[in-house]
């Protein structure tokens, strides 16, 4: 009872926001403020060909660049992590999407690896990969506007895929089919406490 009255307010929210044309980080989910630089802002201009060898996660994955294994965490998006609600299911999606072997262009984003040593950086897929991708697409905005993962650029109140992320909500989809109340933003779950976190577990179905 409690998640059809969130998802009903949380329906009527977005709905009023997509009436106003608008899309709040607290809708979003988007922390205001962060360290990280290199985002999708920073991301520069040429691409590389690459083919999938492994999904870490939603938004971190092994590609093969140049003859060698590189770990490329995509700018603009935060997915769940596996260890939280979610997490597995956005993963296993993006599997789908984005099998060993799928050809993929690596846009690397200027300045250096993140303080886990990962190469920042947006992905393309082709066009007709899927019948339902007759044009060549943008990873970022797929996860956004599937609902795998949160619109997510620190230091900016609106992410430039805030208006992907809000057909998500205001359609159920992913993250979001419980309402906008349910999911927890990665940067939220890591604070939590261990009877915390369970209590999130067992909730709304993916």
């Amino acid at each position: 009872m409690n998640a059809l009255r969130n998802s009903q307010f949380s329906r009527r929210l977005t709905g009023l926001l997509l009436g106003l044309g608008l899309s709040g980080a607290v809708v979003l989910g988007v922390p205001d403020t962060g360290t990280a630089q290199q985002q999708r802002s920073a991301v520069g201009a040429g691409s590389e060909t690459a083919r999938m060898v492994r999904v870490i996660d939603a938004d971190t994955y092994d590609l093969l660049v140049g003859g060698r294994v590189e770990r490329v965490r995509l700018v603009g998006v935060d997915a769940p992590e596996l260890s939280q609600p979610y997490g597995p299911q956005a993963a296993d999606s993006v599997r789908r999407l984005l099998p060993v072997g799928q050809l993929v262009q690596l846009t690397r984003a200027s300045g250096k690896p993140d303080l886990y040593g990962r190469t920042l950086g947006a992905l393309r897929l082709a066009a007709g990969i899927t019948p339902q991708l007759p044009r060549p697409v943008a990873v970022d905005s797929l996860l956004v506007v599937r609902g795998w993962a949160w619109a997510w650029e620190p230091g900016r109140t609106t992410p430039h895929l805030a208006a992907e992320q809000v057909v998500a909500q205001a359609h159920g989809r992913g993250l979001w089919k419980c309402g906008v109340l349910e999911p927890v933003p990665p940067h939220v779950w890591r604070g939590f406490t261990s009877r915390i976190k369970r209590l999130y577990w067992g909730g709304c179905p993916w």
